[in-house]
């Protein structure tokens, strides 16, 4: 975990929305925190996941994608999971 805004983000979420579930090693990709219909979920940036696991399992891009639709994007756990956004660049 790096940057200030990163540690404010959880702070804010672990204050605030307690049950939030957070993804295991990417809160870097913390992007921010859902409201209305989905809020207290936590927003992660899919591109952000996918560098930061390509670099932690040695891996390319493509390979870090596929790890990750499967062993992340597609876990279901509980009202408070994280939603995965797609940001264009």
């Amino acid at each position: 975990m790096g940057n200030e805004r990163t540690e404010e983000l959880l702070e804010y979420i672990r204050e605030t929305i307690p049950d939030a579930q957070l993804a295991n090693g990417y809160n870097d990709a913390i992007i921010g925190v859902a409201g209305g219909f989905d809020t207290g979920r936590v927003v992660y940036s899919v591109q952000k996941m996918i560098e930061i696991a390509a670099k932690e399992l040695s891996v390319d891009h493509d390979e870090a994608s596929e790890w990750l639709e499967y062993n992340t994007f597609q876990a279901y756990v509980g009202e408070y999971a994280p939603i995965y956004l797609y940001l264009e660049e």
